[in-house]
């Protein structure tokens, strides 16, 4: 629907080339006032608003905006095509058909007017033109370009001022005759705008000496018509939308349902439960990713499972070594109980050539039993079977009772008040406290300072007692730091054996966390190992959530300041000194 300000009609007259060709070029007025007007009413339909973008990880949303983004684009160039060639429809006709009718008048009414004609002549023939099935205004003009100009209008509101100037100079322009172009004067349109209404101006000149012709049609009619077209099409764009996000909207729920599925799947073998199986149905991707996500499962609870025989095996050749060791063990140690004795009272009974040999045989069997008790309370620890005896304990006394059965008066600086007392196995915390200060006296050396403080409760939880053992040694390897806990752990390799058992720290943290509590190692700015332990002051609050952390009012059998430290390592390592609880 491209107009031209020159656009030569049929009818009488034949086409020639147009000298102009842009649309709504004219002075004084408004560019082409339906293309504006139309023009915006399809921006409000189609054109999307510049929209912030919230990045988000659902991927239902991000399906929904897909679809919408698919279906707006789809929506928007439909409607716009569709406005576009509606509009150049009816505007094209309602032209033609005008333009058909003005050029017929002028054939039937100003040709035959004397070139001297009057006001009255015109205004009577320009009447007879308006006086058609197309309801446009005439305005006739004789003498135009010259000094005596007559117009005669059937409209006094269209006078020649409203015709542009260029359509006048196109309409006033003799053309050459040629082959291709049998008449001097061809007709002329433009569309323009006035007051924010179109209209359609065309101008014709019958002979040379006849007058000049100029009509005025109003376009609002197919404007309104264009404009309900396109509110229309907008309407049509919004429902598509919202089609497209409901249609989303049941695409992401079958899409996305085998996946929570999965998901909650996942997070039940994250949870344990191995035997967590899929139900797959189909052939599709989400049938196969099922598929492979019960091999996966099948195959990791098979893993587990082997995994759990062989640890469960290992842990019962440990205990049944231990116990079946005890017994052999307990006559050596009487043996060598015996001898050590002998040794002692210095009766000559010892042959002094073997002396050395029976001193090394008591050490080493008393290591061997140590180690064989220290073994029994791991694998008690790991079955989960070992028991709290709750008593209120006043922990200051507890350490003191601790440092003094192993001869630690003088080696020990303890700073800690008298009355706090916490609900704690008094046993285990003394096999506590014989570790973690036997690993400072062999390790850092004296003194060692034990200090004892509370912590306040944090929000739901309990208050704590806080026990703080530094010594004054070389500290801790920061690469050895993660390890202190570890069984059998060795800091150097070039020492493999150590006079500990390499279990004592790791016993003193099971001993830890069945009351709920924690041991943290660390180097102290000021130089040397500080190990924390943190105990609640009722055990019975919290012991439930401990490792193997169920009470009850048994023992299990262990040496009280039995337990050996964990591992050896040029002194960084620490390990119990004194293992068994020490002889005095």
């Amino acid at each position: 629907m491209s107009s031209r300000l020159p656009g030569s009609r049929g009818g009488a007259h034949a086409p020639a080339a147009a000298p102009h060709g842009r649309e709504g070029e004219h002075a004084g007025k408004h560019t082409d006032g339906a293309e504006a007007v139309e023009g915006g009413e399809a921006g409000e339909g189609g054109a999307a608003a510049p929209r912030r973008r919230r990045r988000s990880t659902s991927l239902r949303l991000r399906l929904v905006v897909v679809f919408g983004l698919v279906a707006l684009t789809a929506a928007v160039a439909a409607s716009g095509i569709a406005y576009w060639l509606n509009r150049e429809a009816v505007l094209t006709r309602a032209q033609d058909a005008a333009l058909n009718d003005f050029q017929q008048e002028m054939q039937n009414h100003a040709s035959v007017l004397p070139s001297d004609s009057g006001r009255d002549e015109l205004q009577h023939a320009a009447g007879l033109m308006a006086d058609s099935s197309q309801h446009f205004s005439v305005l006739l003009v004789v003498g135009e370009g010259g000094e005596g100009v007559v117009v005669g209008n059937s409209d006094l509101d269209f006078t020649l001022a409203e015709v542009p100037d260029s359509l006048r100079t196109a309409v006033g322009k003799r053309q050459p005759l040629s082959g291709g172009n049998k008449q001097p004067y061809h007709l002329y349109w433009q569309r323009v705008v006035e007051h924010g209404t179109p209209y359609l101006v065309g101008g014709a000149k019958v002979s040379p000496d006849g007058p000049t012709g100029y009509m005025l049609k109003s376009l609002e009619p197919e404007a309104k018509d264009l404009n309900s077209l396109a509110w229309s099409l907008g309407i049509a764009t919004a429902l598509a939308l919202v089609g497209a996000a409901l249609l989303a909207q049941a695409a992401a729920t079958t899409v996305l349902k085998p996946v929570h599925r999965l998901g909650v799947a996942a997070r039940r073998l994250g949870e344990g439960k191995l035997d967590t199986r899929l139900r797959v149905s189909g052939t599709d991707e989400l049938a196969e990713l099922s598929r492979t996500f019960n091999r996966a499962a099948e195959s990791l609870e098979k893993q587990v499972a082997d995994m759990s025989a062989r640890e469960q095996a290992s842990r019962r050749f440990v205990a049944d070594m231990s116990h079946e060791l005890r017994t052999p063990l307990t006559a050596i140690t009487a043996v060598t109980e015996v001898l050590e004795e002998e040794l002692d009272a210095e009766t000559g009974s010892v042959d002094p050539m073997i002396e050395p040999a029976v001193r090394l045989v008591v050490s080493e069997t008393r290591r061997l039993g140590d180690l064989v008790e220290n073994l029994m309370e791991v694998t008690r620890f790991d079955a989960g079977t070992a028991r709290l005896v709750l008593d209120d304990v006043d922990i200051a006394d507890q350490i003191t009772a601790c440092i003094d059965a192993r001869a630690w008066l003088d080696a020990v600086e303890l700073d800690a008040a008298r009355g706090i007392v916490a609900r704690l196995d008094p046993r285990r915390l003394d096999v506590i406290l014989a570790n973690l200060i036997g690993n400072a006296l062999k390790h850092g050396g004296s003194p060692v300072r034990v200090s004892v403080r509370t912590e306040a409760a944090a929000a739901g939880g309990v208050e704590r007692v806080v026990i703080a053992v530094r010594d004054h040694g070389p500290g801790i390897p920061e690469n050895v730091l993660p390890h202190v806990f570890d069984r059998f752990y060795k800091a150097s390799a070039s020492r493999p054996r150590s006079e500990g058992s390499g279990l004592g720290l790791s016993i003193a943290q099971a001993n830890a966390h069945i009351h709920g509590g924690s041991i943290t190692a660390a180097n102290s700015p000021a130089g040397g190992a500080v190990f924390t332990l943190r105990l609640p002051r009722d055990t019975a609050d919290d012991a439930d959530d401990a490792d193997g952390g169920d009470t009850g009012a048994t023992g299990d059998g262990a040496k009280a300041g039995g337990g050996a430290g964990s591992g050896d390592g040029g002194g960084a390592a620490k390990d119990g000194g004194q293992e068994g609880g020490g002889r005095r």
